[in-house]
């Protein structure tokens, strides 16, 4: 009972869990979701979360593209929270939150 969490496939599967991710970059993506995801995280936590993870997804695998969006899934519908933003930006901005330029990595 309550709100649920499910992916839906190219195939009509589908899942029921706590978080996703599908795609050539999802390996990267969940290295960030497995270390930092926490059950009970604020809206500002949960969006956060899923712009870092997008972002070493789209980062470190040529084929994901290039931009990050997040959306906000709630019981009235849905809230574009992030409409796109550039990975080289957030490499950037990532990098300087860890003390370097972003073209050591």
């Amino acid at each position: 009972t309550g709100p649920q969490l499910y992916m839906v496939d190219d195939t009509g599967s589908r899942l029921c869990g706590n978080l996703f991710s599908v795609g050539s970059g999802s390996t990267f993506a969940y290295g960030v979701l497995d270390s930092t995801y926490k059950w009970d995280m604020s809206v500002e936590e949960a969006v956060e979360l899923g712009r870092r993870a997008i972002y070493h997804a789209t980062h470190r695998d040529g084929a994901s593209g290039g931009v990050v969006r997040v959306y906000h899934v709630h019981k009235d519908g849905w809230t574009c929270v992030i409409p796109g933003e550039d990975v080289n930006k957030l490499h950037y901005m990532y990098a300087g939150q860890t003390g370097l330029k972003g073209d050591e990595m």
